[in-house]
This record gives structure tokens, sequence and C-alpha cells, in this order.
């Protein structure tokens, strides 16, 4: 429950989903725990460390999980980890004594975090591939449909408004490999004690090893070859770095957005909803609030890496605890905000307003001019001086862009079809046709179908 007599973070109720908070609570973090512990006792008993009873008696209590209790005892003896080895073996009157046997805390914690780790890089693969078939059931419904397109924010030629998604969407692809591969490569700790050297588990049994790998088969996580008390947090680097690729990608979509949904251009809009309030002072904004949104989580995103790469350069020797205050917040915040960046890309792109007249429109002022490019070259098709007709047209498009800039129709296709010098080589027939932009797309739908082909089977593959 969330009590807002006290800070709350954002995170805990306004972004992310609930399933991605799950991953990152309190209680499924301590199940995690227990779990390691049964698992440990599990590998111990197999020795004759531990009977059956008291096997029976920790896999019984595994999930009864009892927070208040752990705080209470935490309050006083200021160490999470054996608050909870507290708690537990005060439910198991047999088995309590042998929690925790050999390890210590990071043994536990570390490969719970990995556990961790992999569960919500699953959930943010499976929104980037909703968001992926969102994206290309709207480059599909519009691959064929010419825009004008700007370079340096400035008019430049068309292409179509599925050529501007597939950017998107190639960008998310990459982002999906790169998903696929770290998640592929998340390790744990194992079972390799207070510095890495597995001596106190030596202590007990003759082959450290087996124990380690009898473990982390039961929770189905590979371990690092070598560790210090921790795992490399150059782990949790790489895993940041890749959610700031995820959201660097949602991020470029959102500003685009908020560009074309500038009344001046007005060709895209996000949803907008009926009692929907843009401005307390301007009742008739309508505020692109959601593309916004996901671009200030994504530059929260892209934030924190560095305190990831910090933790993992100054973890000196054979470790430090100046990495554990921030990871509590950095790890579970990155996801979250990478969830809700996801979950809001794609519900803005399946309800993508398109404004047909809007691009009609800034096709018949802008895209004229680059249609230049087509006359040109069928005048020199036709036997013309190609560096004279250049010249004729140049003076024609400043003229025209200066008409334009004024607020007034682009005058060039009358211009063009007025001029003697250009009827010598071309109708105006022929002019008119060539001066049309909405067919100027070169291979634009092409190649966003070629993408489309690809995102599929890609997606069908792996799942």
């Amino acid at each position: 429950m969330t009590h807002h007599n006290s800070y709350q973070s954002p995170f805990s109720w306004r972004y992310g989903s609930s399933t991605m908070r799950g991953i990152w609570s309190e209680v499924h973090k301590r199940t995690l725990w227990r779990r390691l512990w049964v698992a440990l006792a599990e590998a111990q008993a197999i020795e004759g460390l531990v009977t059956e009873s008291q096997l029976a008696e920790l896999r019984s209590n595994m999930d009864n999980i009892d927070i208040d209790a752990a705080l209470a005892i935490e309050a006083e003896i200021h160490h999470d980890l054996m608050a909870e080895v507290h708690v537990f073996a005060s439910q198991c009157p047999t088995a309590g004594g042998i929690i925790h046997l050999g390890a210590t805390s990071m043994d536990i914690e570390d490969n719970a975090e990995a556990l961790r780790l992999r569960e919500a890089l699953r959930l943010v693969m499976n929104g980037v591939k909703t968001l992926l078939l969102t994206l290309c059931q709207r480059m599909e419904q519009w691959a064929d449909q010419a825009c004008m397109g700007f370079t340096h924010i400035q008019p430049a030629e068309p292409t179509t408004i599925g050529y501007r998604l597939a950017q998107y969407a190639q960008d998310l692809l990459t982002d999906w490999h790169e998903l696929q591969h770290i998640h592929s490569q998340i390790r744990g700790k194992g079972l390799k004690g207070a510095v890495g050297t597995s001596a106190s588990y030596g202590e007990l049994i003759t082959d450290s090893q087996a124990l380690e790998d009898r473990i982390m088969n039961a929770i189905g996580l590979p371990a690092f070859m070598v560790a210090t008390q921790t795992y490399p947090r150059k782990q949790d680097w790489l895993i940041l770095n890749t959610l700031a690729g995820v959201a660097g990608s949602i991020y470029k979509f959102a500003l685009d957005l908020r560009l074309l949904q500038s009344p001046p251009i007005g060709e895209w809009a996000e949803p907008f909803g009926a009692k929907q309030v843009g401005s307390s002072a301007m009742p008739f904004k309508r505020n692109p609030i959601r593309a916004e949104r996901l671009c200030s989580l994504g530059r929260q995103v892209a934030a924190l890496p560095r305190t990831m790469w910090d933790n993992a350069a100054h973890s000196m020797l054979e470790r430090t605890l100046d990495d554990s205050a921030n990871r509590r917040t950095v790890l579970p915040e990155a996801f979250l905000a990478t969830d809700e960046m996801l979950r809001l890309a794609t519900s803005i792109i399946e309800d993508l307003r398109v404004n047909l007249e809007a691009v009609q429109r800034n096709l018949r002022t802008y895209g004229t001019f680059s249609a230049v490019e087509r006359v040109l070259m069928a005048l020199g098709r036709a036997g013309a001086d190609r560096q004279a007709m250049h010249e004729v047209l140049r003076e024609h498009s400043m003229a025209a862009w200066q008409v334009v800039a004024q607020g007034d129709e682009n005058p060039l296709i009358e211009r063009l079809m007025q001029d003697t010098r250009l009827m010598e080589h071309l109708n105006s027939t022929q002019i008119a046709a060539l001066m049309d932009a909405s067919d100027y797309i070169g291979d634009a739908p092409q190649r966003t179908r070629q993408l489309i082909h690809v995102i599929r089977q890609t997606l069908e593959e792996a799942s």
C-alpha cells in the first residue's frame, strides 16, 4: 500500500507496471534470499550437514515473509540480510541453526539480484517486442504515404510516414539484439565466500566447486568463474547501458513527435483525451505531455549508467560497500522508467493521430522545391544545358521561397510552367507531373516493407 503522508518515490505508484514493481519489491527480494538458503541447505544435505526434516521445515516457510519483524530486528542490528536470517530462523525451530551455513551475505544477495535482473530484462524484452510489432502495424499502414522530410529542422525532400517510423523501429531492433545478448550473459556470484576464494565452504566439505554447481543449477543461474565478495559490478553497467539504449530510441521518437505536433507542422499528434486539460492558463492548449514524459524519463535513464560505471571502477580490492545504497535505487528505477517508457510509447503508436490535410499542405508548400531536382534531370535528358537550366530553376525557387516565407501559397509550379526557356524542352503537363512531390519518395515504401519482414521474422524466431 502506498502511504502519501510520507515521501514515496514516483516509481512506487506513478511510473512503471505493477509487474515490474513486483520484481523489485522487498517481498520478492526476500523470497529469493530464502530460495537461495534452501538451495544451499539442499546442497549441504548431500554432504550430511543438513537433515531431511530441517530441509522440509525450511521449504515450508520459504514464502512466510514477515517484513515488519525483519525491519524491527534490522533497526537494532543494522544488517538487512541478517535480520531476515533471524526471522527465517525463528520460523524454523529445528533448521534455524543451519541457515546461511558457510555463506557470506553477498553469496545470497548478489545471486538474488542477478535473478531479479534477469526477470526484469525479460519484462523489458517483452515490452520492446510489443512496441516493435505495434510499429510494424503503423509502418505497414503508412508505408506509401508521402510526407515532407526535414534535415536541420528545415524542409528537405519527401519521405513516407512509414519510412520515418522505420527509423525508430530499426533502432529498437538493435536494442532488441542487445537485450537478448545481455540477458543471455547474466551471471550470479555463485557461492564463493567473503573474498571469492570459497575458503569457508572448504572448511565444511571437500569439493566447494561441486557445492556451488549444485546450488546454481538448482536456481537456474550460471555463476561467474571468478568473483570477489560480489559479482563484477561491470555487469550492472552493461545492463544499464542497454536500458539507456532503449530509452534513447524511444526518446528520439518522442522528440520528433513533439516537433511534428507543433501547429506550424501539425502532421502528427499523440492521443488527447476528451476531458484532458492542456494548460491551466490557456484552455486551447494541446500540449504533447506523453511525449514530453518520455523525454523526461529517457534523460534520467541515460544518466544512470554513470553511477554503475563508478561502482565498477571504484570497487577497491575485494569489495567496498559504497555501491550498496545507490544500487537500491538506481537498478529498480532504471527498469521502472524503461518499463514506463515502453508502455507509454506503445500506447502512443497504437493511437497515433496523422493529420493528412497537414501532410498534404506541407508537401504542396515545401515538396515542390525538392521536386525541382526532377525537373532538372528531365531537362538534362531532353538535351538542355544542365548549368543553364540549374540557374533558371534556382532563380524561380528563390523567388517562390520569398513568397512562401511571407505566408502565401507557393507559386513555383506556375512560374516554371510559364517560363519559355523551360518550355523549349518540356511542356507544361510534363512539368506539372514532375513537380508532384507526392511520388518523389524513391524506394522508401519497399525498404519499409523489408524492415517489417525482418522484424517480424526476428521476433518470431526468438519466441
